[in-house]
């Protein structure tokens, strides 16, 4: 089997024999649906591969491909009547370059529209009456040129425009002062709204017939309503749910095929699955109850490197994907957007907002604080954050999805917390202590010189053993040897941190690891801050409130182990670890 790992062209998968999830059905739906169509989702999630899919159905030029190319697909068996109807117009902003002032972007995007307007005309040379006259300075000239020309013809025209928002996003997110570049921008006579009020005029019987439009978030488009106010959004309705990304079914399917052509035992398959639905699953778009999504792109490098070479990657992340963290720090330098990002981690407690934020305009960011769910609506679009269904209040929780996700905000803070090389060569070989031998002492004296002390003065503070599992997780956090499983459902209870040997690591000096956390006030340990620092740690986990602690952690670790024996046998047998913080100033276990 061949994966289409990083490519984006539906003739090339088709035409050179790719592995091809078929979501082709789809077209009849997104004809019914509206002629002006916005569908968001997260960077890498296979927005692209969806516009091609739709450039090369209804390309008037390519009719003749129409068999070779969608035969033995759904549409293809029950095609619509407008296929290869349309001139193709498609256009990607993830290419126009956000550097620069206001002038420099205009004439990005200006030059962007000629190039894809010069190639147009070549294209469509025999279907159009005349060339299309190309003004250098003004693209949107050398659009209404274009619309004039295609009105002459029985034919009309589909805009596709994937990444919307891209490099006004990535203005905006810049530390350099992305707003007031990005207010230039969409301002009456901004260079992103005069283009679009030329697309909603083209629409209004000017030569556009149909328009799709693809990104990440609404930030843009509520910054410039008064200029296209006129797409329907299919974001979060459910037909359009898996409209992207592949379902666990599928990906088994997938699995399955690479482990027949490889002559690897079927019987690792539910360990594969396992891991991959730990690492890229978790994603749901809308409130039906719909199935979790796979992240398709981190899924089919998981699946192009496994059918290589029959072994995992040694890194589950792809590259591409990091760049999200930009995204994380970018919400975290927003007002109050540090403790809300922090937040995130705390599975026993997820974010939860009374409804998903529709408007994201540049003076929303400026006044984030009037709204809480602004943030964390923000963070979803991102694709750090999933809808996981609703609390007992009725309000929608957010979650973290994934493992890989978790782990750009992991980096994150071990970034901000343990800047010096020296600190982190002292945790890493710590770290590998641990991971081998169990042996927590090291590991603590580490916390308590160097992340309790970072920790005081932050708004990290904000609760007890969240704090603590917090710290632990951070510095722990190896997704090249473990699969981290924070607040695991284990029997009746949840665990603070699980830490599961990955099935291919297994092989090397690794234990699995269980680990409890518990926290005791100055005051109920009867001690000032001065008397803490001076008590060694056997006077510590002799205190009373001390001992109780350690107690009822050491009887909630035997029923998970207990739980993880029934439900795993002899695959997961953690080293458990019960561990308790005074004050957050030290540790004892």
């Amino acid at each position: 089997m061949r994966f289409p790992y990083g490519i984006a062209d539906f003739r090339k998968i088709r035409e050179e024999g790719y592995f091809y999830v078929d979501r082709s059905d789809r077209i009849a739906l997104l004809e019914e649906a509206g002629s002006q169509l916005l569908f968001l989702r997260p960077r890498r999630f296979g927005k692209s591969l969806w516009l091609s899919t739709l450039e090369n159905y209804y390309d008037l030029a390519r009719a003749d491909d129409f068999e070779r190319l969608f035969g033995g697909l759904k549409i293809g068996r029950n095609p619509t009547p407008l296929r290869n109807r349309y001139f193709i117009l498609k256009l990607n902003f993830s290419v126009v370059d956000p550097k620069g002032d206001h002038n420099a972007i205009h004439r990005a995007l200006h030059q962007h529209l000629n190039d894809e307007i010069s190639a147009f005309d070549q294209r469509y040379r025999a279907h159009l009456p005349q060339p299309v006259k190309l003004h250098e300075e003004n693209a949107l000239s050398s659009l209404r040129n274009l619309l004039a020309i295609v009105s002459e013809t029985p034919h009309r025209l589909y805009l596709l425009i994937d990444e919307y928002d891209n490099f006004a996003n990535e203005v905006m997110i810049s530390p350099l002062q992305g707003t007031n570049r990005y207010q230039e921008l969409v301002e009456s006579e901004g260079t992103i709204k005069t283009f679009f009020k030329a697309v909603k005029a083209g629409a209004e019987g000017r030569g556009i017939d149909r328009v799709f439009l693809t990104g990440v978030s609404p930030v843009v488009l509520s910054d410039i309503t008064s200029g296209y106010n006129v797409a329907k959004d299919l974001t979060h309705l459910d037909e359009y749910h898996d409209l992207c990304g592949f379902t666990a079914r599928e990906l088994a399917d997938a699995l399955s095929g690479v482990l027949t052509e490889r002559g690897i035992p079927t019987e690792q398959a539910p360990g594969i699955l396992d891991l991959l639905q730990r690492f890229y699953n978790g994603y749901r778009f809308g409130e039906g109850d719909n199935p979790l999504l796979y992240n398709p792109t981190l899924a089919l490098y998981f699946l192009d490197y496994f059918g290589r070479y029959g072994r995992y990657p040694r890194q589950m992340l792809d590259d591409n994907l990091a760049m999200d963290r930009n995204r994380i720090q970018y919400v975290a330098r927003l007002p109050h957007g540090e403790t809300l990002v922090n937040q995130a981690l705390n599975d026993a407690k997820p974010l939860a907002v009374a409804q998903l934020v529709n408007r994201f305009g540049v003076r929303d960011m400026l006044t984030a604080p009037r709204n809480p769910d602004f943030l964390a609506t923000l963070l979803y679009y991102f694709g750090v954050l999933t809808l996981a269904g609703r609390n007992e209040w009725g309000e929608l929780r957010l979650t973290i999805p994934n493992q890989v996700i978790r782990k750009l905000y992991v980096e994150r803070l071990q970034e901000q917390l343990l800047p010096d090389y020296d600190d982190q060569a002292q945790r890493q070989e710590r770290c590998r202590r641990f991971y081998a031998t169990g042996d927590l002492g090291p590991l603590c004296d580490l916390l308590e010189r160097t992340y309790f002390k970072v920790f005081d003065n932050r708004d990290l503070r904000w609760s007890n053993e969240l704090v603590v599992k917090t710290a632990f997780l951070v510095v722990l956090f190896n997704d090249a040897f473990y699969v981290m499983g924070s607040e695991p459902a284990l029997g009746r209870g949840y665990g603070d941190l699980l830490m599961r040997v990955r099935p291919d690591m297994r092989q090397y000096a690794l234990l699995d690891h269980l680990l409890e956390f518990k926290t005791v006030s100055l005051k109920e340990a009867g001690l000032s801050g001065a008397e803490l620092a001076a008590k060694t740690r056997e006077e510590l986990r002799a205190l009373p409130a001390v001992t109780a602690r350690l107690r009822e952690a050491e009887i909630q670790l035997t029923a998970y182990r207990e739980a993880l024996k029934r439900t795993e046998g002899a695959t997961c047998e953690p080293r458990t670890h019960a561990v308790v913080c005074i004050g957050l100033e030290r540790l004892v276990w």
